[in-house]
């Protein structure tokens, strides 16, 4: 009843069907939206603002970069006794200012493509450029895409354009620059200043190893097996200035096996206090810390990207990208039963780099 009254979708005539009529679709080309015409098409006032706008916006970029400039050299030299007011204001001068370097390009670039250069659309068929007469065309696309670009004949866009891309890539060279320690270098790669740095920890003969936060030193006696602590050199945590930078070489996790589960190489029988071993904490990978202990497996695991080292095969890398075990810390006991450092660690701690191998 209802199909006839009102029309079926055979006979209503809605529904429309592909290939039924030569030559018809069953949706016509809607072709291309009508062009809406820009103030600044119209009104060369307009265009004359958003120039200025988009030139403000390059400024605002070279701006940055100076900043960027007065925060990495300006502030003074950072080290060891720099104070955190200091650290405080180059990092905040340094970040605001590589922001505004950076957003003053971007933001420019993508106004001057919305106010200024024509917005028309076309469709055109792409073929390959082989005859002279392709390659003349080709030639003349890229001289309308510059005329288009209108820079030609608004030399304060070009001019602050150029400005601003000039410095915009100084700070990532200044920071690259400083990558390179060749000044510090000696014929001997071993004096490398570089690798000095992570080969000495404040680990010696004879500094006992305290609980970190507390700082309280730990006999063998209370070393359970299974049990892990989270150790460092007695007297880091009171020291005053490069507290952090010492932390992060010295930081060691200590725990205790039972002496036959240990696999243990020649030259180390003694590194171990019946079977408490401690191991520097930097994973050799990328140095984040290596804090989880899974006791029935024997794995320390990093949380960054699943390194994976086993604790009874003197940590050696069984799962993950770190290139090398984690660095073993010789210890012993003093005469009231404290655990002690034997020395400092025998190679460096950290991630691997190329000169680690020459050290090894």
């Amino acid at each position: 009843m209802g199909e006839q009254r009102h029309g079926g979708p055979e006979t209503s005539g809605t529904v429309e069907r592909a290939g039924e009529d030569s030559g018809r679709y069953a949706i016509d080309n809607p072709g291309l939206p009508p062009h809406r015409r820009r103030l600044a098409d119209e009104d060369p006032r307009e265009a004359k603002k958003a120039e200025r706008q988009v030139s403000v916006l390059f400024i605002i970029s070279i701006i940055g970069t100076i900043v960027f400039f007065i925060g990495y050299f300006g502030v003074g030299q950072i080290g060891p006794d720099t104070g955190f007011d200091t650290l405080r204001l180059q990092n905040t001068l340094l970040g605001l200012g590589t922001a505004f370097a950076m957003l003053g390009i971007g933001v420019g670039i993508v106004h001057w493509a919305k106010t200024l250069m024509p917005d028309h659309e076309w469709v055109e068929d792409r073929h390959e450029v082989t005859s002279a007469e392709d390659q003349e065309e080709a030639r003349k696309i890229v001289n309308d895409v510059v005329d288009e670009s209108q820079i030609k004949r608004r030399p304060l866009l070009r001019n602050t354009l150029i400005g601003a891309l000039a410095l915009a890539p100084l700070p990532a060279i200044a920071m690259f620059r400083d990558l390179d320690d060749s000044d510090n270098r000696s014929d001997n790669v071993a004096e490398n200043f570089g690798v000095e740095r992570l080969r000495h920890t404040m680990w010696d003969e004879g500094v006992r190893l305290v609980r970190d936060i507390t700082g309280t030193p730990i006999k063998a006696s209370d070393v359970t097996i299974g049990s892990a602590f989270h150790v460092v050199p007695e007297g880091l945590l009171e020291l005053e200035h490069d507290k952090l930078n010492q932390k992060a070489k010295a930081v060691v996790l200590l725990m205790r096996l039972n002496p036959e589960d240990l696999q243990i190489s020649e030259g180390r029988e003694d590194w171990n206090v019946d079977g408490i071993v401690a191991y520097s904490k930097i994973c050799t990978h990328v140095g984040c810390p290596v804090a989880l202990y899974e006791q029935h497996t024997h794995h320390l695991l990093c949380p960054c990207h699943q390194s994976t080292f086993d604790l009874t095969q003197e940590c050696k890398v069984i799962f993950g990208p770190a290139s090398h075990a984690l660095p073993q810390l010789p210890i012993t006991v003093d005469d009231e039963g404290f655990l002690v450092a034997q020395s400092d660690f025998h190679e460096p701690v950290g991630p691997a780099y190329w000169e680690r191998d020459r050290n090894r």
